[in-house]
């Protein structure tokens, strides 16, 4: 029996793994399906984490949402009894959705840590309204320019901001090195010659 500081019979957060690419399926299902099937005493809520990230391709600016956790969502729910036998109900719910692999820890799945959960979902409230590159970039890295009035033009990255997705780009303009502010969808990295 998985030992916690809560009660088995208390909502816990659990691991359940998905085929690939079907996570937010498997979410939506869920979501929709828990009121449908009565499962409300037992799931109460499902998590996908995700983050905005965001991509130049052929100077156009595209944004999409990335998985943090590809292949997983977490489901907190009330899965033990009071004797600790997995309660027949929700747990066929959840192994049924189509899409599912099975719960981590097999036959008795336990749940997540409470700092474990915690770490998720305040890497979840960090990424909320936040655009990510797709692209990390490093201080002293070369990299051209894909919008503004520095269109075309190669640069090196004297400073990152992550917080504002601002770059500090050095540029040289007439044989001089100016310093420019970018945002990081501005820039891709230079081609290698």
């Amino acid at each position: 029996m998985p030992s916690s500081t809560l009660a088995l019979t208390e909502l816990q957060w659990y691991a359940v793994q998905t085929l690939s690419n079907q996570e937010a399926k498997v979410k939506r299902y869920l979501d929709k399906f828990i009121q449908i099937e009565e499962m409300g005493e037992f799931i109460e809520e499902v998590l996908m984490p995700t983050e905005t990230v965001t991509e130049v391709r052929n100077g156009k600016k595209y944004t999409k949402e990335r998985k943090l956790y590809p292949g997983y969502v977490f489901i907190q729910m009330r899965l033990y009894d009071d004797n600790g036998k997995v309660l027949q109900k929700p747990w066929y719910f959840v192994r049924g959705v189509q899409g599912i692999i099975g719960f981590i820890g097999g036959d008795n799945p336990s749940p997540l840590k409470p700092d474990e959960i915690k770490r998720i979902q305040d890497t979840v409230s960090a990424a909320e309204g936040v655009e990510r590159p797709k692209v990390e970039y490093e201080v002293g890295e070369e990299v051209k320019i894909t919008d503004g009035p520095f269109l075309n033009l190669n640069g090196r990255i004297d400073g990152i901001d992550p917080e504002r997705g601002k770059l500090k780009v050095s540029v040289s303009i007439f044989g001089r090195f100016t310093p420019v502010e970018l945002e990081y969808w501005q820039v891709e990295r230079a081609e290698e010659s």
